[in-house]
């Protein structure tokens, strides 16, 4: 794939954090049946340029290129998928998913390639696929061997084509803040496996960066650090390989798991100096008015990227790593005692896609027992609505044991953001209640 292709400024997901009805709609849940409508409107009436399709942890329509070519051909003759627009799996990560599913997603992917051939469109409709949960470089590898493997299968029932598509491109997801704040390590890795094994480098790589659940396992301060320390590092190793970087940030409306909605583009954008591309989740989309979503769909796409990524010095690093060990720490601490009750609240929450069995990240070996969390999306909105903001949580004790270290300053110029999304937060909170679940939850107090 050339260097030269068009890097999608925004990317739709499936993420199910809407709380009004779609505009397109009759109902707030969306089954995977509505999907490819969803698909078609995000290109065609948002302008959206990317769309992921969601394998991991969900149900999902293997048939989404079918369904698309046969009932918007006119549309996708113009708008190509591979090459204006961009139909991007999310993969089933084999350490916690079965296999199978993975098999299911490559064979769809190779079916787009012919399919697209016969009807004389791009030819490589799907050329990169996500890793959700990457933490070494071999898991990638790993992939893209494996993809190999199943394009090069002979048989004349299948007419697989390996000219079509033999190569798949990684887009690895990180998803915890010690993996996030030294995945260039990981990349480096990457591309030197790369080499030896394809006998390539990659002409450009999108790392792409999870805002909710480092957040939901570490705190909304430690996890906005270790992005802040991941961009400063891909800018670094760009200039050393000369491999293309464009970061990706997967990010919602709230400030825990964000901070990005139609009407905080500006602030987001200079927050995350170096990002390329940014999700639109479901609640950016569907909680606003259709046309102030678009109009921020357009200042997005004309403003990201555009701002320089700040490079932080070693030093500093250094002592911001300080800082994220320490918001890190209060925060679990806090976590612990309010499980219980996070739990039984997400429980009651309205459900909004089709959904598998998830495992979630905390309890995970992260250094934080057995506690078990729902998902980000639940976690914020049961503590939303307890009057509790999860952006809240550990964040006194960690401003103080900055204050007191002479680090405060040093935080606050790294997290641009940091005292408005606070206030936004605080906004939200629920003294009465919170002095009533105190009495019998120390974590409330």
């Amino acid at each position: 794939m050339p260097t030269n292709r068009k890097i999608p400024a925004t990317i739709v997901t499936q993420h199910p954090d809407h709380a009004s009805t779609p505009y397109w709609h009759y109902r707030p849940f969306i089954s995977t049946y509505d999907e490819p409508e969803e698909l078609f409107l995000s290109f065609s009436e948002m302008d959206a340029d990317e769309y992921k399709w969601d394998w991991e942890g969900k149900l999902v329509d293997e048939a989404v290129l079918e369904r698309l070519f046969s009932k918007y051909y006119k549309f996708f003759s113009k708008h190509q998928i591979g090459k204006d627009k961009f139909l991007t799996f999310r993969l089933p990560n084999p350490k916690v998913e079965t296999e199978f599913r993975l098999g299911r997603a490559f064979m769809a992917i190779l079916a787009a390639s012919g399919l697209a051939n016969q009807l004389r469109l791009h030819n490589k409709p799907l050329f990169e696929v996500i890793l959700p949960m990457t933490e070494t470089a071999d898991e990638m590898i790993a992939v893209q061997e494996a993809f190999r493997e199943i394009a090069s299968m002979k048989h004349p029932l299948l007419k697989l084509d390996t000219e079509d598509i033999e190569h798949v491109e990684m887009i690895p997801l990180f998803e915890d803040i010690e993996t996030i704040s030294y995945s260039d390590e990981i990349i480096t890795e990457y591309v030197s496996k790369h080499m030896d094994l394809f006998g390539f480098k990659p002409a450009y790589i999108r790392p792409y960066m999870a805002r909710s659940d480092p957040a939901l396992n570490a705190g909304i301060v430690a996890t906005v650090l270790a992005i802040k320390i991941a961009l400063s590092r891909y800018k670094q190793y760009e200039q050393i390989s000369g491999i293309d970087m464009y970061p990706m940030i997967g990010a919602a409306s709230l400030p825990f798991r964000g901070g990005i909605n139609p009407r905080t583009v500006d602030q987001f954008i200079n927050e995350y100096a170096g990002i390329c591309t940014t999700t639109l989740q479901s609640g950016f989309r569907y909680d606003y008015p259709k046309n102030e979503v678009f109009e921020a769909v357009q200042q997005i796409k004309n403003t990201i990227g555009k701002l320089k990524t700040r490079i932080i010095s070693p030093a500093k690093e250094k002592k911001l790593r300080k800082i994220m060990k320490h918001f890190r720490t209060y925060y679990q601490m806090t976590i612990k005692d309010i499980a219980p009750i996070v739990n039984k609240v997400a429980s009651m929450l309205p459900v909004r896609r089709e959904r598998v069995q998830h495992v979630g990240l905390f309890g995970y070996s992260r250094g934080v027992g057995e506690v078990k969390l729902p998902r980000a999306i639940g976690f914020t909105a049961s503590l939303y609505s307890l009057g509790a903001p999860p952006e809240l949580i550990g964040t006194g004790r960690g401003l103080a044991w900055a204050k007191k270290h002479n680090m405060l300053d040093l935080l606050e110029n790294t997290y641009i953001n940091l005292c408005s999304d606070l206030l936004h937060a605080v906004s939200y909170t629920n003294e009465k209640l919170l002095k009533t679940l105190a009495k019998t939850n120390n974590g409330f107090s």
